[in-house]
């Protein structure tokens, strides 16, 4: 069986940026190392002592950096080598690349947006060519610029990406805003899944959250969740993927209870198999009670993954390894979890 790492990270550094034309290298991200002053702690509980800055807008940097149990060359992708011989000693045949940096915002101006995420993508296809089976990855969407929309990801699905990497919140609006139709229908004309991440793209949103990262990241993907159902946005696009990633899977049964009486309300029912009727996928993770989700939604439409490089609440660089041994879940739902709903998923056949 293909085991399928659904949620692996890269690290971005100075290779990311050198994609950037020289005109556009203003926009590129600046590491700022913290002298004195009280420090913060990374989430291993080490001092934490860099930042990084786009535009004007700054966030920690080295908090989630997983510096204990990852090798520098392997989380940033310098050496590709290196990350593909750590992935065989977890015993990962793939995993797929989400960013690092944009889990916040990082660019106001569209010009800047797409400079970035440009840039990134094409960094990510060059990493991909040197292992095109075993590391597909997430592409970046230029949404505050739709009219570059089709031909950017046109580019990174011939160059190895599976899916979009969407925030919860995009363009101060959320995921079930009309706004990202075009989005959502070239995604499922290419075979993109749309996969929201733990994050928050929101200005606004992010800055009224700061002090607190569950209501910022997390929750905020169970309200798009909640909101696609709601709103039956799937319903308009019957071909696309749609996942949850890094956000844990507890909350699935409570959001499925509560669509559904508002779905009522309205005169509407929501499908016996929710989940599977819409193509919707979530990551469990090994914290989670994943024999009670199963019970309540299923085990067709989970994925799980290790956060790789990461260490934030969702890490757990052995978790597929865990999820397979440690015996709680029954073996034929781990084998579907370990490798076949991903790979449905980000349609990888």
């Amino acid at each position: 069986m293909t085991v399928i790492d659904a949620d692996a990270h890269v690290i971005e550094n100075d290779q990311t940026w050198a994609y950037l034309p020289e005109d556009m290298q203003r926009y590129a991200p600046a590491i700022l190392d913290q002298l004195s002053g009280a420090f913060g702690q990374t989430n291993r509980g080490n001092v934490s002592r860099q930042w990084v800055m786009c535009e004007t807008h700054i966030q920690p940097w080295d908090r989630n950096v997983n510096q204990d149990q990852t090798d520098e060359e392997s989380r940033n992708l310098t050496n590709v080598a290196k990350r593909l011989a750590h992935m065989d000693e977890l015993k990962i045949d793939a995993q797929i690349l989400y960013p690092t940096i944009f889990l916040s915002p990082c660019a106001r101006e569209a010009v800047g947006e797409f400079a970035l995420y440009h840039a990134y993508n094409c960094w990510l296809a060059d990493i991909w060519k040197a292992a095109p089976t075993r590391l597909p990855w997430a592409a970046m969407a230029p949404l505050n610029s739709l009219h570059r929309l089709r031909e950017e990801l046109e580019f990174c699905k011939a160059n190895g990406a599976v899916s979009v990497f969407v925030r919860p919140f995009e363009c101060e609006r959320m995921a079930f805003d009309s706004y990202f139709w075009p989005l959502y229908e070239i995604a499922q004309e290419l075979g993109l899944a749309i996969t929201f991440h733990a994050g928050n793209g929101s200005y606004q949103n992010h800055k009224f959250l700061e002090p607190h990262n569950f209501a910022k990241f997390k929750l905020a993907m169970v309200a798009s969740f909640h909101g696609l159902l709601e709103f039956e946005v799937p319903k308009r696009f019957p071909e696309l993927n749609w996942g949850f990633i890094e956000a844990s899977a507890s909350w699935v049964p409570y959001a499925l209870k509560d669509a559904a009486t508002r779905l009522a309300r309205k005169g509407k029912r929501l499908s016996a198999n929710p989940l599977a009727d819409n193509n919707i996928f979530v990551t469990v993770e090994v914290t989670d009670d994943i024999p009670y989700i199963i019970d309540r939604a299923g085990d067709d439409n989970l994925v799980v993954g290790t956060d790789y490089g990461h260490t934030d609440t969702s890490a757990e660089i052995e978790a597929l390894r865990i999820l397979r041994e440690d015996g709680k879940v029954p073996a034929a739902s781990v084998d579907k979890i370990l490798g076949p709903n991903a790979a449905r998923l980000y349609n990888m056949g």
